[in-house]
């Protein structure tokens, strides 16, 4: 498995699906569409100002909400290579998963880490690097299995290949 390398979007805790995706959007499953407005309720520029790359850092209970799939396809879509969280509620990390998008657990990095630093994570050993600071942090690594659904796009993609 590869790694991520981008600018640091920060939000705080408890951010939810409705926010993540806006409900009046989800009669789209377009992830070009969904990406269009992904994160819009929170930070209206987001879509705007993120590159292919950058990186969502948030606190606790990331994804919290309903268990629309919608979410973290739009956050794929959008461009984010990773997302770096305190806690994930646990149906967006299994939904995360599904549709390939990685999330790493980390509550040292989700508290110190910045909005704007560089940040890098290495998905095999989950050490995430805060390049602006020089400061690294130790986060939950996948297991292997986890590993080849991320890079094959998601589960759908890893079962049609196996």
């Amino acid at each position: 498995m590869e790694s991520a390398k981008g600018k640091v979007f920060r939000f705080g805790d408890n951010v939810d699906t409705d926010v993540i995706i806006p409900a009046r959007y989800l009669n789209s499953s377009d992830p070009k569409e969904l990406a269009l407005h992904c994160m819009e309720d929170i930070d209206k520029d987001f879509v705007k100002n993120v590159k292919d790359g950058d990186i969502i850092v948030a606190d606790k209970n990331f994804g919290c909400g309903s268990s629309r799939e919608h979410a973290p396809i739009a956050i794929k879509a959008a461009g984010v290579s990773c997302v770096i969280a305190e806690t994930f509620a646990r149906i967006f990390y299994r939904n995360a998963i599904n549709i390939g998008l990685p999330i790493v657990e980390c509550p040292e990095a989700a508290k110190e880490i910045k909005a704007g630093d560089t940040v890098s994570v290495d998905f095999d050993s989950g050490i995430i690097t805060d390049e602006t600071t020089g400061k690294t942090f130790k986060g939950q690594a996948f297991p292997e299995f986890m590993q080849k659904i991320i890079d094959c796009g998601g589960l759908v993609n890893y079962i049609n290949e196996n």
